[in-house]
């Protein structure tokens, strides 16, 4: 017995490689096996019409031809029908139809044959029982040979089952039976479908592709446990009753994996299903209303114009640059110093956008007789400035670099619009230059004001100003979500800096439609500020992308509180407690009054600041002048927080 078993193994083993080698087989072999069924289904015809004594003949060459005539007869029709070009291991009731057809009517034409010679000789070539046993064992074994490689394949896939998981689908309606259909069909499998999810108990005794329904509420999953299901996938558009954020929450923490369905518009028929099944994201987590764009606006603005992205290799700047590119405009210059990211990135919008004329410029902001060039050389008109150094630890240890980069790198963009007519710069900025608590919110602060003291020369320049502010970007580089993703992959444990420390979280995609927008809405001198929607807990988020990733958080995955780390605070604001907001047409966009500076008082600041800087004065000079700018700049966690301690003291 055990020698029988190692020998089944080897050969589902074996055979399941030459599947995988071989995919099908081609049709010449399929019609080629289909003559040889037809010639035993006329050997077995003729043993029987002679056990029976039904035929007298007994010629050999004239049972020859009526095997040849019979054979050539079905063979014709097969090939009318097509009967051999489906794959077999794919055989649905439209094949076995056509097969079906093939044969009556060949035993149509044989009758008809039958017939004329009756008229014609006075006798039949064949008997009757002769074409009806024929037809029988004909289609029988066709059908038989056709069923058997179907449950062989089957059979030979199911080697691999270990690696399939059982899934349930959410929904009852077309879609999801749709959806279900495909995935029963589909070889090699990846999911095991063995239920339909339904929010009404009336359906529960009902069956779907004779599966059962299963009755869940919104946190009613009982029924799942009994059929041990593992995922869960979720339609593109939910059933009534069902809260999404609600029901994936519960999903997670029950340890379901959770899969999302694509938009029937979307799917691909010449994929598989199950390949475009895709896990659910973080980001599918965030309850947020779609974002609905003035479109024409921003098409307007845009459209045939030459625009400059700045930073256009990191997170923000590429998705800019792609978002732009929708929009046609006649020249995009894409400006960073990061190689490898840039050249990745025009590959990519050059395969994308092939008429779109596109320039990469390897160049660093700070250095202003390059960007004088590049502005000189392209003469853009709308510059969106997205470059800008923005890890909070780094430049508490690194102020000269933020000061360079965020302030006076947004300072020579600024003054060089000026002079080259720019008709719209908009800059992105951050919460964190809202009471900045570190050196690189107060940078992003200070590049703010001089931004905004520039309209108050309106009179000498024609060129509007315009400031985004926004919170943390989801997926962004170097953002919480990667590095959750990369210590999970790694096994953990997940590092979280304080466990009540809060954020607020947009996706990049929600984050540069918005940032377009306001750029295109924008008269100069505003601060935009977004709906970023309700604050996230880090501890929650690292705990759910810990269950999504399949593991239960502190069981499988620890969690592990390292502290906080240097500028960095509990929580992050959008404005200024003094700060009042004005609505925009786009309810997801507001504008933030800030206080205003005249231009004249904050070249000076900034002039005294830029001597600090660039004499490379003690670091705490500069931070200090920093303060001076910004008031509201208190450190937290930081080495600099001496100089608090001095001010509150005078």
């Amino acid at each position: 017995m055990r020698r029988i078993y190692k020998l089944s193994h080897f050969l589902k083993f074996f055979s399941h490689r030459l599947l995988q080698r071989f995919g099908f087989l081609p049709r010449w072999i399929v019609f080629g096996i289909d003559l040889m069924l037809l010639l035993f289904a006329c050997v077995i015809t003729f043993f029987i019409i002679n056990t029976l004594s039904f035929d007298p003949t007994s010629s050999l060459g004239e049972l020859v031809n009526k095997f040849t005539l019979l054979m050539s007869v079905t063979a014709v029709f097969f090939l009318v029908f097509r009967t051999y070009s489906g794959l077999i291991r794919h055989a649905t009731i439209i094949d076995v139809g056509r097969l079906l057809l093939a044969t009556v009517s060949s035993f149509a034409v044989l009758v008809s044959i039958n017939m004329g010679c009756l008229m014609f000789t006075g006798q039949y070539y064949f008997r009757t029982a002769t074409l009806i046993i024929y037809t029988m064992m004909a289609f029988s074994l066709l059908l038989f040979f056709r069923i058997f490689v179907k449950q062989t394949y089957d059979y030979i896939y199911s080697f691999n089952s270990k690696n399939v998981q059982r899934l349930a689908i959410l929904g009852v309606n077309d879609s999801s039976i749709s959806m279900g259909s495909a995935l029963l069909s589909e070889k090699p499998r990846r999911f095991r479908l063995v239920t339909f999810l339904d929010t009404r108990k009336k359906n529960q005794s009902k069956r779907i592709l004779n599966l059962p329904i299963t009755y869940v509420g919104e946190e009613d999953f009982e029924g799942l446990s009994q059929l041990k299901v593992e995922a869960i996938l979720i339609p593109s558009i939910l059933p009534k009753g069902i809260n999404r954020k609600l029901f994936l929450n519960i999903c997670i923490e029950n340890g379901f994996k959770v899969y999302v369905a694509p938009v029937i518009e979307d799917i691909n028929t010449e994929k598989p299903l199950s390949t475009q099944i895709t896990n659910i994201e973080i980001e599918d987590l965030l309850e947020r209303k779609p974002i609905v764009l003035d479109t024409k606006l921003i098409k307007k603005k845009i459209k045939k114009k030459t625009v400059l992205v700045t930073g256009a290799a990191g997170s923000i700047g590429s998705e800019l640059a792609h978002q732009l590119a929708t929009f046609k405009p006649y020249e995009l210059i894409l400006l960073d110093q990061a190689e490898s990211p840039m050249f990745e990135l025009g590959n990519k919008l050059n395969a994308e956008f092939p008429d779109l004329k596109i320039r990469q410029i390897l160049a660093d902001i700070t250095n202003y007789d390059r960007m004088h060039h590049v502005f000189e050389q392209f003469r853009p008109e709308i510059v969106c400035h997205a470059a800008a150094y923005k890890h909070v630890p780094l430049m508490e240890m690194n102020p000269y670099e933020a000061l360079m980069t965020n302030v006076f790198g947004t300072k020579n963009l600024a003054d060089l619009s000026i002079k080259f007519l720019v008709d719209r710069f908009v800059m992105v900025s951050t919460d964190k230059a809202v009471r900045p608590s570190n050196v690189m919110g107060a940078s992003k602060r200070i590049a703010e004001i001089y931004v905004q003291s520039l309209n108050s020369r309106s009179i000498d320049h024609h060129t509007k100003f315009i400031t985004t502010r926004f919170g943390n970007v989801l997926g962004s580089n170097g953002s919480v979500v990667p590095i959750f993703k990369e210590q999970i992959t790694q096994g953990g444990p997940v590092t979280i800096t304080h466990p009540d420390i809060i954020r607020y979280f947009m996706t990049i995609k929600e984050a540069c439609q918005l940032v377009l927008e306001a750029g295109a809405m924008g008269s100069g001198g505003e601060i935009f500020i977004f709906d970023m929607g309700e604050p996230v807990r880090i501890m929650d988020l690292a705990e759910k992308m810990i269950r999504l990733s399949g593991y239960k958080p502190f069981v499988d995955i620890d969690i592990k509180i390292t502290g906080l780390r240097p500028g960095e605070k509990l929580y992050e604001e959008l404005l200024n407690d003094k700060a009042t907001t004005h609505p925009t047409y786009n309810e997801k966009i507001m504008i933030a009054t800030e206080r205003s500076y005249g231009f004249d008082e904050v070249t000076n600041q900034i002039q005294e600041l830029y001597a600090l800087v660039s004499s490379h004065q003690d670091l705490v000079k500069m931070v200090s002048k920093m303060k001076e700018i910004v008031p509201e700049f208190i450190s937290q966690n930081s080495v600099f927080q001496s100089l608090d301690l001095k001010n509150t003291d005078l």
